[in-house]
């Protein structure tokens, strides 16, 4: 056994110093991830604009990827790009949807 008794003075001690107090460092893994959009651009490639919904989800995982590499600045731009081109190519497959049923509907035979 140890020669010295354990005493709470020397926890409080420990628990004092500046060594041991981490609260204050922030490392990346305590970074708030940004987000990738991921879903979003998988949900965009059920869209008939496909050159763009790839795109889109390719900005995804390219953000994904940069934050995994701790850039998290460019982690931000490319999933707010990833988010934009998945919106526009939603739009663009409704319109595309909306303009076949159109054309399908009131052509007459």
């Amino acid at each position: 056994m140890s020669q010295y008794a354990p005493s709470s003075d020397f926890k409080t001690a420990l628990d004092s110093s500046p060594e041991a107090n981490t609260e204050d460092d922030k490392t990346e893994e305590d970074l708030p991830r940004p987000k990738n959009y991921l879903w979003l651009t998988i949900v965009s490639c059920f869209c008939p604009a496909y050159p763009i919904n790839i795109v889109a989800f390719v900005f995804s995982i390219m953000s994904l990827n940069s934050y995994n590499n701790g850039d998290i600045d460019g982690s931000k731009r490319l999933g707010r790009n990833a988010k934009w081109v998945a919106i526009a190519s939603i739009i663009i497959g409704l319109l595309i949807i909306g303009i076949s049923c159109a054309v399908h509907f009131l052509k007459k035979n």
